[in-house]
């Protein structure tokens, strides 16, 4: 986290693969926008709390990036009517790392803990 300034200046892309959580939110605010090199480009396919969107979308208003990818949103589902949508964003329905094969490692993960639970034993990646 103590490079991050510094990355953000050094950066045309900065891609946001991170999970939401107290030390995470927000990490990507009006300084950090600040801090990102002209013109650059923010990439989150992480979680929407990531990014802050007031300073955000002012940052797209007054092109200190030059666009985003959005994989996730602040509100799910976006409001199509956003002002965010206004701006150089490619956004996608929280679909952006799906492929034939994600999509086949979900299958086999599904289907290996169907087993496990014929078998008596605990799934894995269990949520609460």
């Amino acid at each position: 986290m103590a490079q991050l300034p510094q990355l953000l200046a050094q950066s045309d892309f900065v891609v946001l693969s991170l999970p939401h959580n107290a030390q995470t939110h927000h990490i990507i605010d009006a300084t950090a926008l600040s801090q990102m090199k002209p013109g650059s480009f923010l990439i989150n396919v992480g979680r929407g709390g990531l990014i802050d969107k007031q300073a955000f979308t002012a940052a797209l208003a007054n092109q200190t990036l030059a666009g985003a990818g959005l994989d996730v949103f602040w509100q799910e589902p976006p409001d199509p009517h956003d002002d965010v949508f206004r701006y150089n964003v490619i956004a996608t329905p929280h679909i952006g790392g799906v492929t034939d094969i994600s999509l086949a490692g979900n299958v086999t993960g599904v289907c290996d803990n169907l087993r496990r639970l014929r078998d008596g034993e605990p799934v894995e990646n269990r949520w609460a």
